[in-house]
């Protein structure tokens, strides 16, 4: 949604969508914001808890057939899983993307690290689709009035159609951009704690051929899997800036994710969004 500084001020019931990578301060700023005021739609929650809801499970309760004591228990009703996820905790979301690689070191083979990813990019595709349905329910059922969804980070991959249609026509949309030094401490992160990640197809296609012949592997499950991450992450960063910044182009408005930290509340919000739509109208 475009508009101007002054229509965005008088806006009486706002909604955001912030779009960057994870790590950048989506979440940070999210918590900035009065949660008696602001409902926080989170998609990795959203796509977690309905449209992946199922699968996670059934890649939970693989794993726990594995271990005797635990298969007999579930055969015969005796324990059910669930699991436990929040705003705070998507680590059943994260386990179940998983990474490619050796079995033996937790990785997954290429077919059905492929399959999860495919499982992955429909859910956030719904999940970002519901958005226009959800900011009707804040304000007519929770009385909230305003709205911030805190994208994921591949919502940049996720292709041209109904889901980035209704971002576009319900929310403003907010790219946290990644200056040199805050890519830096992202790698860093990344290196230090590497987590699953999305790929686009063609482009795991691609680094997955090119760190085989670096390494003088034959085939994706003989990969070490932290290792993997470490390397193609900052490949991935090069590969999604273009795609948010084409996105924040088009429909949205660009912010330095270093100055998230001049922000305190609510107002400092509003007048941080409100001097980015400035700068773009000029």
């Amino acid at each position: 949604m475009r508009m101007t500084r002054t229509e965005f001020l008088a806006w009486p019931k706002k909604a955001v969508t912030l779009l960057g990578m994870s790590g950048v301060g989506k979440t940070y700023l999210a918590n900035k914001l009065p949660k008696t005021s602001w409902f926080h739609y989170s998609g990795d929650y959203r796509l977690g808890t309905k449209y992946l809801a199922e699968p996670i499970l059934d890649n939970i309760k693989r794993q726990a057939m594995q271990i005797d004591f635990l298969r007999d228990l579930l055969r015969s009703d005796s324990i059910y899983i669930a699991n436990n996820i929040s705003v705070h905790n998507l680590e059943p979301i994260s386990t179940f993307l998983g990474k490619i690689g050796r079995v033996d070191l937790g990785g997954l083979p290429l077919s059905e690290f492929k399959r999860r990813q495919h499982l992955h990019l429909e859910a956030e595709a719904a999940a970002m689709s519901d958005v226009g349905d959800f900011i009707h329910k804040a304000h007519e059922i929770y009385g909230y009035d305003n709205f911030l969804n805190d994208a994921g980070g591949s919502i940049c991959e996720l292709p041209a159609g109904e889901s980035l249609q209704v971002l576009r026509a319900s929310t403003l949309i907010l790219y946290l951009r990644a200056g040199p030094d805050t890519e830096q401490k992202l790698i860093e992160r990344a290196a230090s704690d590497p987590k699953p990640l999305y790929f686009c197809e063609s482009f795991l296609d691609r680094k997955l051929a090119d760190y085989l012949s670096a390494e003088g592997l034959k085939t994706a499950e003989e990969i070490e899997p932290n290792h993997f991450v470490r390397w193609i992450f900052p490949h991935l960063l090069e590969h999604r800036r273009p795609l948010y910044e084409a996105i924040a182009e088009r429909d949205g408005y660009t912010v330095d994710a270093a100055e998230l930290e001049q922000i305190e509340g609510e107002q400092d919000f509003i007048e941080f969004v409100a001097d980015a739509i400035e700068r773009k109208h000029g």
